[in-house]
C-alpha cells in the first residue's frame, strides 16, 4: 500500500494537466447524495467540459464559516488559503486551468495547479503544484515533514535520480524541507519544498525541463507570506489557532460519547477532523470523505460527545484532532501473536 500511495503522489507531483475540477461548485451540485445514478425521470444535465463527476462520498463540513484546508482560492494572480495562513503571488502570466479533486480518504489535498496561460509570452514552460497531506491520516509510516520528504527520496523509482538530497531551507522566512530529483526518460526536473502547518505537510512542487526556470520560481517563493498563525476558526477568542494534537480522542479525555447510528451499512472509512472548544464540546466537524447519511449520523453523535477541557500554559484551549469512523464494520478478530493493532 505504501509503494502504491507514493507512486500516486509522484504522479501528482508530475503535475498532470488533467486533474479534475472535483472541488468545483458545478461538480458538487451535480453529484447525487445517495451515490446512485439518477433516475430516468430526472432531466438530463449537460456536464461542463473538463469536469469529472464523482458520486457518493465527498468532503463536507458542519458549518460554512470555519476555514477548511481545501478552501484556498486563486484570485488576481494570488493564491490564498485562510486555513494555512498562506499567500502566494503567482508568476506573471501564470494561471490555474483546473481545480484539484476532492480530498482523498488519506487526507491528500491538491490545493492548486498552476502553469503558463495560453497568452503567456515567455520562452520557458513549467508547472507549480500546491498540495497538502493531513498527517492525522497519512498512510505512509511517517510522522512529520522531515520523514515524509525523506521517505519520498528513499522510494524514488529506479529511473529517477536525486539532484539535491533533502535539506533544511528558509523560504520567505519560513522553515522548509527542500528536495530535488529528475527523470532522464521524461527529461523533467522536480523541486519540492515542504513545510508543516497545523498538522499538515504543505508541499509546493515545481516542475520543468529548465532548471533556470525552477531556480527563478524558488526565488519568487520568497515573496510568499505566512500568517503568524493560520486564521482562527470563526468565533475563536484570542486570535490563536487550536492546539493540533494527533490521537487526542482517548478514554481518559472523554467524559461522554455516543456511537453514530447509520441508516445503511457501508464499508468505507470516514476520516474526520474535529475542533473541540474550551469547554470540551465539539464545535466544528470536517469530513474529508463521507456519504451524506454517514455525515449526518456522525454529526448527530458527536453533538453528544464531551471532553475534559484542555489546558495550555494554564489556560483552556481549543483542540484540533482527527478520528476515523467505520474502520470496524464487524467485531475485530482476536489478536494474533506477533501482530500489533494500534487502532
Amino acid at each position: 500500500m505504501h509503494s502504491r500511495f507514493f507512486l500516486l503522489w509522484l504522479v501528482i507531483a508530475g503535475a498532470i494537466p488533467w486533474l479534475s475540477r472535483g472541488q468545483s461548485h458545478q461538480s458538487q451540485n451535480l453529484a447525487q447524495t445517495s451515490g446512485e445514478a439518477p433516475s430516468n425521470a430526472q432531466p438530463k444535465i449537460k456536464v461542463p467540459e473538463g469536469v469529472i463527476l464523482v458520486q457518493g462520498a465527498r468532503s463536507s463540513a458542519s458549518d460554512s464559516r470555519t476555514p477548511l484546508p481545501e478552501g484556498g482560492r486563486i484570485a488576481n494572480g494570488v493564491f490564498h488559503n485562510r486555513y494555512f495562513g498562506l499567500t502566494y503571488a503567482l508568476p506573471p502570466g501564470w494561471t490555474q486551468e483546473y481545480e484539484g479533486p476532492p480530498p482523498s480518504e488519506s487526507g491528500l489535498y491538491v490545493l492548486a495547479q498552476v502553469g503558463p496561460s495560453e497568452t503567456y509570452k515567455g520562452p520557458l514552460r513549467g508547472n507549480i503544484l500546491i498540495t497538502a497531506q493531513d498527517m492525522f491520516f497519512a498512510p505512509l509510516p511517517v510522522a512529520d515533514v522531515r520523514e515524509l520528504v525523506d521517505y519520498a527520496k528513499d522510494h524514488l523509482p529506479a529511473d529517477y535520480r536525486v539532484e539535491w538530497p533533502p535539506a533544511e531551507a528558509k523560504i520567505a522566512g519560513h522553515s522548509f524541507r527542500f528536495f530535488a530529483f529528475a527523470s532522464e526518460i521524461a527529461q523533467l526536473h522536480w523541486y519540492l519544498a515542504a513545510t508543516e502547518i497545523r498538522c499538515h505537510t504543505v508541499e509546493i512542487v515545481l516542475t520543468s525541463r529548465d532548471t533556470e526556470l525552477l531556480d527563478s520560481l524558488i526565488q519568487d517563493m520568497n515573496t510568499m507570506k505566512f500568517a503568524a498563525e493560520p486564521s482562527p476558526p470563526a468565533g475563536m477568542v484570542g486570535g490563536a489557532s487550536p492546539v493540533c494534537i494527533k490521537d487526542y480522542i482517548r478514554d481518559e479525555r472523554v467524559i461522554a460519547r455516543a456511537d453514530p447510528v447509520f441508516s445503511e451499512q457501508r464499508f468505507n472509512e470516514v476520516p474526520v477532523r474535529l475542533i473541540i472548544d474550551k469547554t470540551g464540546k465539539v464545535k466544528h466537524i470536517h469530513f474529508l470523505s463521507a456519504f451524506p447519511d454517514q455525515a449526518k449520523a456522525i454529526t448527530d453523535a458527536l453533538g453528544q460527545w464531551r471532553f475534559k477541557p484542555y489546558f495550555r500554559d494554564g489556560h483552556p484551549s481549543e483542540v484540533e484532532t482527527g478520528i476515523v469512523f467505520g474502520r470496524a464494520a464487524h467485531p475485530p478478530p482476536p489478536p494474533t501473536r506477533g501482530i500489533h493493532n494500534d487502532q
